[in-house]
């Protein structure tokens, strides 16, 4: 499967995320943080956290990074990668296109 349509960019607003669920190729269900950082760029990175298996588009952004909300691990949204305990495993990030002002994810690419 290919990129499909997650949200319009309108929907997420600088330094917040947005939760949406898309269907890989094999037809499971993916939950995906759809994130604008605070330099107006958009990412998309697992919804579920690698520690606590909470919601990451609960959490706080800031800068290029969002916090789990439940205990505290931060994540860089380019790699997907723990920044800060407890944390020890990344999450997927998977490619964003900007097409007009509909946003597309590939969650059967990640990064």
């Amino acid at each position: 499967m290919s990129a499909q349509i997650a949200c319009l960019a309108e929907d997420v607003a600088v330094a917040t995320a947005l939760r949406v669920e898309l269907h890989a190729a094999d037809g499971a269900l993916v939950e995906v943080a759809v994130v604008r950082d605070e330099a107006g760029d958009l990412h998309a990175i697992s919804d579920v956290c690698s520690h606590g298996q909470v919601s990451l588009s609960d959490g706080e952004i800031e800068g290029c990074t969002v916090e789990c909300w439940l205990h505290g691990s931060r994540f860089d949204l380019r790699t997907g990668k723990p920044l800060s305990p407890p944390a020890v495993r990344a999450v997927p990030v998977y490619p964003v296109t900007v097409d007009g002002e509909r946003v597309l994810v590939d969650v059967d690419a990640q990064l």
